[in-house]
C-alpha cells in the first residue's frame, strides 16, 4: 500500500525552520533510499522534517522532545491565517530591540508562542535552536531580518499536516507502536565528535550515549515487528559498532552549514542504516 499523499501533480512542500541536523541534503540527493511503499510514516525526532514534508504522507505520527517545536507544528495546522498575520506583525516590527524583547516574553496564547518560535528561529543567529538549564531561550539575533519568506506555504503545510498525530514524549514510547507495514524514520542528536559538529557538548546534554544505546536497541525491536526503517547518525567508529549488526550500513556525504565560521564548512559524512 502507497502511504503517500504526493504524486506528480502534487506541490512541493519545503521545511519552515532551519534546524541544526536538517535532512533537506538527504531529500535532494537520495531520495531514492526513502520507501514509498508504507501504510503510515512515523518520525521519532521531527526537527525541520525533511523527510516528512518530501513524502506527504496519508497517516502519520510525528514526535520531539521538544514541546514549543510540536506546538509550532499544530498552531500552523489548527490556526494557520492567525499564525501568518502574528509573522507579518514580526516583520513589520523586527529590529534589535524587538528581537530582544519577543526573545524574553512570555506568550500565553498558543499561536502566539508558535510566531514567537518561528520569529526567533528566522531571526536568531544561524538559525540555531539552544536553551540554557532553565529552558530558557538564549540564541542572540543573527544577520538575517527577513520574517515572511517567498518560500512560505503555511497552507500546504497545514494540509500537509491534517492526518498527522503530533506528539511530545520519548522515541521509545513512539517507536512501540511501529508495526509491519509503518516506515520509521530514525534521525536522533548527534552525541559524538563528527568532524566540523560544534554541537556535541549541547547535544550531550540532550541526547547522551545511554539513549544512543536505548535507541539502537528500539530500533532493532521495530524491525523486528516487521517496520522499515532508516537510521540517520554521525558516520563515527562508535556508532558503526553499536549499529554492526542492524540492517545495511551506508555512508553518505553532505555539506556542513551548521559552523559559525564558514572556513570550518565542508564535506561531512554520515551514516545511514536501512533496515532491508
Amino acid at each position: 500500500m502507497d502511504c503517500l499523499a504526493m504524486d506528480k501533480t502534487s506541490s512541493v512542500i519545503l521545511p519552515f525552520l532551519k534546524w541544526a541536523g536538517g535532512k533537506r541534503w538527504l531529500v535532494d540527493n537520495n531520495c531514492d533510499l526513502i520507501p514509498r511503499d508504507c501504510e503510515r510514516y512515523i518520525e521519532p525526532f521531527l526537527g525541520g522534517g525533511s523527510v516528512f514534508f518530501h513524502l506527504q504522507p496519508n497517516r502519520a505520527i510525528l514526535a520531539d522532545m521538544n514541546e514549543a517545536l510540536i506546538e509550532t507544528y499544530a498552531q500552523i495546522r489548527d490556526d494557520t491565517e492567525n499564525l501568518i498575520d502574528k509573522l507579518h506583525e514580526h516583520q513589520r516590527k523586527h529590529s534589535k530591540e524587538y528581537y530582544y524583547e519577543v526573545r524574553s516574553k512570555k506568550y500565553v496564547s498558543p499561536t502566539d508562542r508558535a510566531a514567537q518560535f518561528l520569529y526567533l528561529n528566522r531571526t536568531c543567529w544561524n538559525g540555531l535552536y539552544r536553551v540554557n538549564l532553565k529552558g530558557v531561550f538564549n540564541v542572540p539575533i543573527g544577520t538575517k531580518s527577513t520574517v515572511v519568506l517567498k518560500t512560505d506555504d503555511f497552507h500546504s503545510v497545514a494540509e500537509a499536516l491534517k492526518n498527522s498525530k503530533l506528539l511530545v514524549q520519548d522515541f521509545e514510547k513512539t517507536m512501540a507502536g511501529a508495526r509491519e507495514g509503518d516506515f520509521v524514520y530514525v534521525d536522533p542528536p548527534y552525541t559524538v565528535n563528527h568532524k566540523n559538529n560544534g554541537f556535541i557538548k549541547y547535544n550531550e546534554k540532550i541526547f547522551s550515549w545511554d539513549d544512543q544505546i536505548r535507541l539502537r536497541d528500539c530500533v532493532v525491536d521495530t524491525i523486528d515487528r516487521g517496520a522499515k526503517v532508516i537510521v540517520s547518525n554521525a558516520d563515527h567508529e562508535s556508532l558503526r559498532d553499536l549499529y554492526a549488526n542492524v540492517g545495511n550500513m551506508k555512508t553518505l556525504q553532505r555539506s556542513s552549514v551548521i559552523a559559525g565560521k564558514s572556513s570550518k564548512r565542508g564535506r561531512v559524512d554520515e551514516m545511514l542504516i536501512t533496515s532491508w
